[in-house]
């Protein structure tokens, strides 16, 4: 049961320091900052849904998804661990990763259409961005019961926050202060830069042992 309780929290850490909501509230923020407090929560409550689906996509299916393409754990925990080291070396800095930020285009095509927002850029890629899809899919790579269970599990409570921290986003901010949110942002991005190298060493392991 101990075990159990340290892997959840482990993965929901990982999920936590990759989506950052705190830091992602004040993205929200601007995104639907000429829409209403009703829309602003239906917006909220969309883009979590849609992050929670593709998610869940790649944890159930990680296994045959590396079967499909000819992919070894191994050869995955490195490429991923390079990439979320990366990720959180750029939170480091004070930076946006391009990874997990909308480009310039999806903000003007999210401008089309107010709801369009929940699936781009927030549901993709700011929540299930690369990196989070990595996370998920290193967690629950044996695709066992329990594996699949807490990553889903951690997930879901991670939507949760981060639907709470979209909708209080400016209530956050005023409370926080942005000085406030780039600390947490940059422990953030330590904690990723971490759980990337060890991801990395993971998958050199495993290769060697192979």
């Amino acid at each position: 049961m101990d075990n159990i309780a340290v892997h959840f929290f482990t993965v929901f850490m990982a999920f936590f320091a990759i989506m950052n909501p705190i830091a992602n509230s004040t993205l929200f923020i601007g995104l639907t900052e000429d829409v209403d407090q009703r829309m602003r929560r239906m917006i909220a409550l969309r883009s979590v849904v849609v992050a929670f689906i593709i998610v869940s996509v790649f944890a159930i299916g990680g296994r045959e998804i590396f079967l499909m393409f000819g992919i070894t754990l191994p050869a995955f925990r490195i490429a991923g661990g390079m990439m979320i080291g990366l990720i959180g070396y750029h939170m480091l800095q004070g930076e946006r990763s391009s990874i997990h930020t909308p480009t310039h285009r999806d903000n003007e095509k999210s401008v089309d259409s107010v709801v369009d927002i929940a699936i781009t850029p927030l549901g993709i890629p700011v929540l299930a961005g690369p990196g989070t899809i990595a996370t998920a899919m290193n967690f629950a790579a044996q695709s066992t019961v329990l594996e699949i269970s807490t990553v889903l599990a951690a997930f879901a409570m991670m939507c949760v926050l981060t639907y709470s921290a979209f909708v209080g986003g400016e209530w956050l901010a005023r409370y926080l202060g942005q000085n406030a949110i780039k600390v947490v942002s940059r422990l953030m991005g330590l904690m990723l830069a971490v759980i990337g190298v060890q991801m990395l060493i993971e998958g050199v392991r495993g290769a060697i042992a192979g």
